[in-house]
């Protein structure tokens, strides 16, 4: 399926039906819940010892429910009428001085899908109507969200537990305009990607590299990144979280780039690896196809009610028979699995759910399982359809996560240690894209390149 997402985006960001989500999962725990969610956006903060504002990053749940990216607001959501109001701050004549006017109550009823636009000085009468309107009503808010001044008296009871269990839940299944904001981010970022093979032609460390990512990334109206971009070279691409991204590419074989932008805080995540000299090495071709046929072959396994566990399984199982191949695992496959020796190359999860945040709510981890090859799963159980999860296997060569395991005999007896000698210079190799859970089978959202003949294509210098 083909998606127009830029013909989705012209509509609004459907609020009203999110909010409608929630009272249904609400009322699978709470079958007689009335009354109102409340919800307040992110206040500005001062930096500490400062005048300036730190960065602001909107709150997803009150996101969730208004796709308003504006500090200081709230929304009122009445359950029993479905009406929602968003209260916006009045202007203050000093700020328009220095900030410009704010956003107006007429702007505000244009750009969001809310009934009624109100200023928060009149969020604690407005609140007040509702609950005397339905006197043995509850308000649903979220604990630690809710500011000092605002008063809840009038309800006759008070949840601060509920709501944001529900929207989490809630947002694991996103809708078409969702898919089509991921889609958006995907799309940017994926020209992004292409951007940073075409600099590393001439450019002499990774933090060009990085500047080159983010300067695509603003270009296109996205200016912010869904997490801190990884730009590692050679070696350093076997640190999964790699944050330096200052070191020089003189020397290296590859590059390992896991970077991606939101679109209106909704995020991408794209990991492509490339060769910095324009074409692979013969043991980076190795790693390279096995990473790549461990993806499509979990990729084309997706569908709505899948058990990830069993697909995150399967990407080990192919790690294993690759290695096996190139003979830097000795042995039989179902024993290295059982032994669980594998974990020292494939370290981390098949992947996540994807959304607002870059490591979605619902997953379910399990950061206790005493199975080393589970224990950093983000994403564990089934998956439903509507969901958009991260596909992202890699294969690596840290010494400090193999050394110990050939000192141990339970594994190194099924490692060969001379032949894995030929492959620490490859670093890491991961590919990772956004994938949208269908009822029987998936969208691949991400068109960043990752051939290997066309990544070595656009990777070859003049």
């Amino acid at each position: 399926m083909v998606r127009d997402f830029e013909a989705v985006l012209k509509g609004k960001y459907p609020g009203k039906a999110h909010a409608k989500r929630v009272v249904e999962q609400i009322r699978k725990s709470k079958p007689d819940a009335n009354g109102v969610i409340y919800l307040e956006a992110r206040l500005t903060k001062l930096l500490e010892d400062s005048d300036s504002p730190e960065h602001f990053r909107q709150r997803r749940y009150f996101y969730y429910l208004t796709g308003c990216n504006v500090a200081d607001c709230s929304v009122a959501y009445d359950i029993q009428s479905g009406r929602s109001t968003l209260f916006i701050p009045p202007i203050d004549s000093d700020d328009v001085i220095w900030s410009g006017l704010p956003l107006s109550i007429d702007d505000a009823l244009r750009e969001y899908d809310v009934d009624e636009v109100k200023f928060t000085s009149e969020v604690n009468a407005t609140l007040t109507h509702l609950a005397k309107q339905n006197p043995r009503s509850t308000v649903f808010a979220i604990g630690n969200q809710v500011s000092d001044h605002v008063t809840f008296l009038q309800f006759s009871d008070k949840d601060f537990d509920t709501v944001k269990t529900a929207i989490e839940i809630s947002r694991v299944v996103k809708d078409d305009f969702e898919v089509a904001m991921i889609q958006k981010a995907n799309h940017i970022a994926s020209r992004a990607h292409r951007a940073v093979i075409d600099r590393a032609k001439t450019a002499a460390s990774e933090q060009e590299l990085y500047a080159t990512f983010l300067e695509r990334c603003v270009s296109h109206a996205a200016p912010e990144m869904a997490y801190h971009p990884i730009l590692a070279a050679g070696r350093a691409a076997a640190t999964l979280h790699y944050v330096a991204n200052n070191a020089p590419l003189s020397g290296k074989l590859n590059l390992l780039i896991d970077a991606g932008c939101e679109w209106n805080n909704y995020a991408s995540d794209i990991t492509r690896t490339f060769p910095l000299t324009g074409q692979f090495t013969k043991e980076s071709r190795d790693i390279y196809a096995i990473v790549s046929r461990m993806q499509r072959e979990c990729t084309e396994r997706i569908k709505g009610g899948m058990l990830w566990d069993d697909l995150h399984l399967h990407a080990h199982r192919i790690a294993v028979e690759g290695l096996l191949a190139l003979g830097i695992l000795k042995g039989h496959v179902e024993e290295i699995l059982d032994a669980r020796t594998s974990a020292a190359f494939f370290p981390h999860g098949l992947g996540h759910h994807l959304g607002m945040d870059t490591h979605d709510t619902g997953g379910n981890p399990n950061p206790n399982d005493k199975d080393k090859l589970f224990r950093y799963l983000r994403l564990r159980g089934h998956v439903p359809a509507g969901a958009v999860v991260t596909v992202e296997p890699g294969v690596y060569f840290c010494e400090f996560i193999i050394r110990p395991y050939l000192d141990d005999p339970a594994h190194s007896k099924y490692i060969d240690s001379e032949v894995l000698d030929k492959y620490w210079d490859v670093g890491g190799v991961r590919l990772e894209d956004n994938i949208h859970v269908t009822e029987n089978g998936y969208e691949n959202l991400t068109t960043a390149i990752k051939e290997m003949s066309e990544v070595e294509a656009a990777a070859a210098r003049n």
